[in-house]
């Protein structure tokens, strides 16, 4: 029997208003995706996995949410991975370490087989694969975009058929871990 396979995600959320905010622009600049996926700090992108490691995968992440204290993120200015790929997003400024500690525990599910074709980068995606000139106004127009924000948690999406990220779970951080703690 054919194993049955879904594709996974895992972000933080924006909350809002910035939520809204980033996705209006998105859905502005004529990025389609913006219709399915709302704003977030991506820590696994579009992964594909066996259905049946989803329990797994669940355990892992409730696991990696306590072993992770809350932080604060500060998004500031804009930036692009042109030439590399057609995307231009609003910048992580604070927050980057925590990012990139909760993605690469992520990443150590054994369910989880994610080829990252590129290094890491936390930030917002507010325009994707669209026409160069909106790519540019999307860039010029949330040039002084600023905000900051809690991060309490963390999610895990499934895609739908149609692309729709659909909530699996939802994970909270342990407030009670300790600077030392996060250290070890």
């Amino acid at each position: 029997m054919a194993q049955v396979r879904t594709t996974i995600g895992v972000a933080i959320d924006l909350p809002d208003p910035w939520g809204s905010e980033l996705t209006a622009a998105r859905l502005a600049a004529g990025d389609p995706a913006a219709a399915h996926v709302p704003a977030h700090v991506t820590l696994l992108g579009p992964t594909e996995v066996d259905a049946a490691d989803l329990p797994a995968i669940d355990r892992h992440l409730a696991a990696v949410a306590l072993r992770h204290a809350p932080f604060t993120v500060r998004l500031r200015g804009t930036g692009t991975f042109r030439p590399l790929t057609q995307v231009v997003f609003v910048a992580v400024a604070a927050g980057i370490g925590e990012c990139e500690q909760l993605h690469q525990a992520v990443l150590t599910a054994a369910a989880i087989q994610a080829a990252v074709p590129f290094p890491y980068h936390p930030h917002v995606t507010v325009a994707h694969n669209v026409a160069p000139e909106r790519l540019d106004a999307a860039f010029a127009d949330l040039a002084g975009y600023e905000a900051e924000f809690p991060v309490e948690g963390f999610a895990l999406f499934e895609h739908d058929t149609s692309g729709r990220w659909q909530p699996y779970a939802q994970y909270r951080l342990s407030p009670r871990r300790s600077v030392a703690d996060q250290r070890r």
